[in-house]
């Protein structure tokens, strides 16, 4: 069985609260990456999509260079357990509306798992 684990970012990127979402953007693009955490003192306390931006700082025509990150972040960011089968994270994906879960492990955020994870080919011996 492929579980959450298995296809999941292990070092997802993070960014400082305060940071600007042109910042954050450029960050995204540097790190090929289509989101980062949002961090204040160590916790993580939000996500910034490539749809986030698009939809909430270009759409909305937000004129100001500096935009903090936290302006636009969907908070809190929706998590599941690493040993968790795959159909289970889409279907949380689907009920939650987000293409982005955080992965934890004892409670401890791991890893980050997006839809887009899911293209990632596997053995077929998981399945």
């Amino acid at each position: 069985m492929v579980t959450v684990g298995n296809l999941m970012q292990k070092e997802p990127v993070t960014v400082d609260v305060g940071t600007s979402v042109v910042e954050a953007a450029k960050l995204m693009k540097a790190c090929n990456v289509e989101s980062v955490l949002v961090v204040r003192q160590a916790q993580i306390i939000g996500i910034v999509t490539e749809s986030d931006v698009v939809k909430k700082f270009v759409g909305a025509e937000k004129a100001a260079y500096f935009v903090p990150v936290e302006d636009i972040m969907s908070s809190p960011v929706p998590g599941i357990e690493e040993r968790r089968p795959l159909t289970e994270a889409a279907d949380l994906m689907d009920k939650q509306r987000t293409l982005h879960l955080g992965v934890t492990k004892a409670g401890a955020l791991i890893g980050l798992l997006s839809v887009r994870d899911f293209l990632r080919p596997v053995s077929l011996d998981e399945f």
